[in-house]
């Protein structure tokens, strides 16, 4: 971290006794039923919300609880439309966000616009396209928005643009400078950084309103390409070796979901809003999940600088042999950081309330037993 680098130090979030919340059964969304009655079309008279990357991981929560919620008309811009999404009987428009031509087609005749449209990956290799899909994409979506007379942006960044540091005593909010001397050395957040900036630099002016969300590590059901719950399986499947020094912040998709939904009514133009619901140690995360999963959590620790060090011998020594390593080196230094923060502005101004974090995790685990480690796993887990 740099002296510039402006935080507040405040003690971390814990996993305090939270207010009660209605239990919600885990979501399998595996397979998404039909959500409208087959006879009841879309209104095509009024206006649309569009959501960009409706069919990832927070997508599919957030565009289960707008056909819930009887909205008008919901419009998914996708590469690929499955055929759970075209049994949804919502509107959809196949093409990319980086196609200028497709882009025109998607925010036509739309008044709100979800932006969750993006790419994960710790690959330097992926670094190049993560810049076209978050900021070039982000760019011609503004461009075409203006043009098209949408009032309303939700862009979904990510809580890494302001919460990372070297330190487990940084906490950061929402007014904290960017720690760009770190992010920058990570092509998705130095993506996700620069997003946020091509938003707020495009999409401006009159009755314009531009609200950036910044949720955390998100876990619970329904992560079906693995985008972020593959920590769990490498948990479950053993394949971590040794406890990461640093810590994390996670929060519950379901939970972002809902935030999204709020800040689209109420989130103030320009204003940044970070989600999560506890900071914990990666040492106390595999506690937890040994305690869930009665797998045992790696006991082997090291110094940060031999962990980074060796993931960066091991994956260049692959490599060299043209073979695929089992390592990320950016994974490993990401791990060996603390994305600590405080979510209170998030609380205080779009009602932001996450569930109990072992909910999540039961929920996690659950989902990921029954999905990726077969029936077998299934079973013992019940037993």
């Amino acid at each position: 971290m740099t002296s510039s680098t402006k935080r507040t130090r405040d003690k971390p979030t814990t996993d305090a006794p939270r207010k009660s919340r209605k239990k919600i059964a885990p979501d399998d969304l595996t397979t998404i039923t039909e959500a409208r009655d087959s006879n009841t079309p879309a209104k095509s008279d009024a206006p649309a919300t569009l959501i960009t990357g409706g069919t990832g991981f927070l997508g599919r929560h957030l565009l289960q609880n707008l056909i819930d919620a009887k909205t008008p008309r919901v419009r998914v811009m996708t590469t690929n439309a499955p055929a759970w999404l075209r049994e949804m009987k919502v509107e959809v428009i196949e093409g990319s966000i980086t196609n200028a031509d497709d882009v025109r087609r998607a925010v036509k005749g739309v008044k709100e616009i979800y932006h969750l449209a993006g790419h994960v990956s710790r690959k330097v290799e992926d670094a190049h396209k993560m810049h076209a899909i978050h900021v070039e994409g982000t760019r011609l979506l503004c461009d075409a928005a203006m043009k098209a007379g949408v009032e309303t942006i939700v862009l979904a960044s990510s809580s890494g643009t302001l919460a990372v540091s070297e330190s487990s005593t940084d906490m950061a909010s929402e007014a904290s400078a960017p720690p760009l001397e770190i992010i920058t050395r990570w092509g998705y957040y130095a993506s996700k950084f620069y997003q946020e900036r091509t938003a707020l630099e495009n999409f401006t002016g009159a009755n314009r309103r531009l609200v950036i969300m910044n949720p955390s590590l998100l876990l619970g059901a329904g992560d079906d390409r693995l985008s972020s719950t593959k920590v769990v399986l490498d948990f479950l499947a053993r394949k971590i070796h040794v406890t990461p020094s640093g810590g994390l912040n996670f929060v519950d998709a379901r939970d972002a979901a809902q935030a999204f939904q709020r800040a689209m009514r109420v989130g103030k133009h320009g204003e940044r809003y970070l989600l999560g619901a506890v900071n914990w140690s990666f040492e106390k995360l595999f506690g937890r999940l040994e305690r869930i999963t009665k797998t045992p959590a790696p006991r082997l620790a090291l110094p940060s600088k031999f962990k980074v060090f060796g993931a960066k011998a091991v994956d260049a020594l692959f490599k060299q042999w043209n073979w695929a390593s089992p390592l990320e080196p950016e994974e490993v230094e990401q791990a060996e950081h603390f994305w600590y923060f405080d979510s209170s502005k998030a609380e205080r101004e779009l009602g932001f309330m996450p569930r109990d974090p072992q909910e999540t995790l039961q929920d996690t685990v659950d989902y990921v037993r029954r999905n990726f480690l077969g029936k077998s796993a299934a079973f013992a887990m019940k037993n």
